[in-house]
């Protein structure tokens, strides 16, 4: 089976090289040395010192919001980084990094918040304003795991019921500020969980025949992701229970999905995903929230 991993030899500058798995489970692919180290990862890495610098470059404009809303299970702080304007008539949340191993998250939500900082972007912050937790699963992220959290917890299960305060701390903390806002008269108007598989789909987590304003809301942000975004694979039709999608739509009533990034072929692009292109989709969603809003 094919696949593709991704080289450094600074830990940097990252480029894509084909690999395949073979008997075991192993993965062969090939690598030039022409240094004496080199990293390999599957996807181009987003790590907490990555989030760190974005958080120091962006701290101090007038348009950005910083608020540590809780910690994880091992003490690490919990950001929620709001930009725009509390007047704005919309909202929008993200959330990222759920599992660990899923960078490309990251990279789109850094992509939205530098467009929506720039001079030019101004008509976008009177429409909507922008909430986004950019890594839920720093313990993974820090500890090079994969999919939960230090107690064992999937992040993006049991949306159907109140986070657990102890084993999922995380989840817990989004809540607890989710239910602030609400409270607050600020509930966000649609909100996006970001991961990364193999498919590239969005994933509608409440289509039926009652609830049609959502099917239709979920229909017009897939267009419109056509229409700005390199986006091209739909909606999945496979049912994901219990994920944040479906838990924020049923408790909270927020129009709510799963976007899964693929993360070994990019089909509007035509090749490998890098960081670059993820944060290239993060500011073209600009536009998507933009005209999704349009009254």
């Amino acid at each position: 089976e094919k696949t593709n991993s991704v080289i450094s030899e600074d830990g940097k500058k990252w480029s894509s090289v084909p690999a395949e798995f073979i008997a075991d489970n192993r993965l062969k692919f090939t690598v030039p040395m022409s240094s004496k180290q080199m990293y390999v990862a599957s996807v181009e890495p987003y790590r907490i010192s990555d989030l760190e610098k974005l958080l120091n470059e962006i701290k101090q404009n007038p348009k950005v919001e910083l608020t540590t809303v809780g910690k994880t299970a091992e003490g690490r702080p919990l950001e929620v980084i709001k930009i725009g304007y509390t007047n704005a008539p919309f909202s929008v949340f993200l959330r990222a990094r759920a599992h660990s191993w899923e960078p490309g998250g990251n990279w789109v939500a850094q992509g939205l918040i530098l467009k929506l900082l720039e001079n030019d972007s101004e008509h976008f912050l009177k429409r909507y304003c922008v909430n986004i937790m950019p890594m839920t699963n720093k313990d993974g992220v820090a500890r090079g795991r994969t999919r939960f959290n230090t107690n064992g917890k999937d992040l993006n299960r049991e949306w159907d019921r109140p986070a657990d305060s102890v084993l999922t701390p995380e989840k817990y903390a989004f809540e607890s500020w989710l239910e602030r806002m609400i409270s607050n008269g600020e509930k966000p108007d649609l909100a996006i969980d970001l991961h990364n598989d193999q498919g590239g789909n969005i994933h509608v987590n409440l289509p039926s025949p009652t609830n049609g304003q959502y099917i239709a809301n979920m229909k017009k942000i897939e267009n419109l992701l056509y229409k700005y975004t390199w986006f091209t694979e739909g909606p999945s039709h496979v049912k994901n229970p219990g994920s944040f999608g479906e838990g924020l739509a049923k408790r909270y009533g927020i129009d709510a999905f799963v976007y899964e990034l693929n993360y070994e072929w990019i089909g509007g692009l035509k090749k490998v995903p890098m960081g670059k292109d993820w944060e290239l989709l993060g500011k073209q969603l600009s536009n998507v929230f933009y005209d999704y809003f349009e009254k």
